[in-house]
């Protein structure tokens, strides 16, 4: 015969479930409260913030107009739906300011499968340019394990798209939190991925100008040619996520 828990002792025990239950959807929404906000450090240090948590505030079409309706502020992330998309038109979008020398910041996750892309020194002139990547180079935002793309030099996660490869590779699987940072100073361009500099090179000199030449945006004559211009979060019909984006102009 089965003993019976006493009726303290059950109570007790639902108690301590639902305290923990408690714990953590506290602890689920700290840490979603805590997301897109800068530290009095970085607001001293002059960064700031481009995305607010709450809405596209800062971010336009390229081209122009409101942010596309496959773009969605959910759970404080920045998030590409491309399944809600109606039509074959590109949903890039751009910041409304241009940067020169700069310190960005950002975190990406990806859906399995997937792929998207971090541009910048976008120059926006659809008359002459008809997309983002016509103008900006591109930090590449991928799923390693299962994007074909991956399976193409310069085209991984973490690398400058068709230009060069990471040192090493970083990345986390998809839906998993990746922290970026893409720093140009001058021409001095670098990439981090989850912490680690994996991209370190000159733009504009003599051996940027071969690189272009030998990658598919030779047929592009401005691109990579801009010193100040807007960040770009690619629309490339994948589900993709974007949130703690910052940057310090230098």
């Amino acid at each position: 015969m089965k003993k019976l828990l006493p009726v303290a002792v059950i109570l007790s025990l639902i108690a301590c479930n639902n305290n923990s239950s408690e714990e953590k959807e506290t602890k689920n929404e700290m840490t979603t409260s805590s997301q897109n906000m800068l530290t009095e450090d970085e607001q001293k240090d002059g960064w700031q913030l481009l995305f607010d948590g709450k809405s596209s505030k800062g971010w336009h079409h390229y081209g122009g107009g409101i942010v596309g309706y496959a773009w969605v502020i959910t759970d404080s992330s920045l998030y590409f739906d491309g399944s809600l998309k109606k039509d074959t038109l590109g949903q890039d979008i751009v910041t409304d300011d241009e940067f020169e020398n700069f310190h960005f910041k950002l975190e990406w996750k990806i859906d399995t499968n997937g792929n998207s892309g971090i541009m910048f020194y976008v120059h926006e002139d659809t008359a002459k340019y008809t997309r983002p990547y016509h103008t900006g180079p591109e930090m590449q935002v991928l799923d390693n394990n299962g994007h074909p793309d991956a399976k193409i030099p310069k085209h991984r996660a973490g690398d400058l798209y068709d230009l060069i490869s990471c040192s090493k590779e970083t990345v986390k699987p998809a839906l998993q939190w990746n922290q970026v940072e893409i720093k140009s100073v001058n021409g001095k361009l670098d990439f981090w991925l989850n912490g680690e500099n994996v991209v370190s090179t000159q733009l504009w000199d003599d051996n940027w100008k071969k690189m272009v030449a030998n990658s598919k945006f030779k047929q592009w004559p401005d691109f990579g040619t801009f010193k100040k211009g807007k960040i770009c979060l690619q629309d490339h019909g994948n589900k993709v996520w974007f949130r703690n984006i910052k940057i310090k102009k230098l």
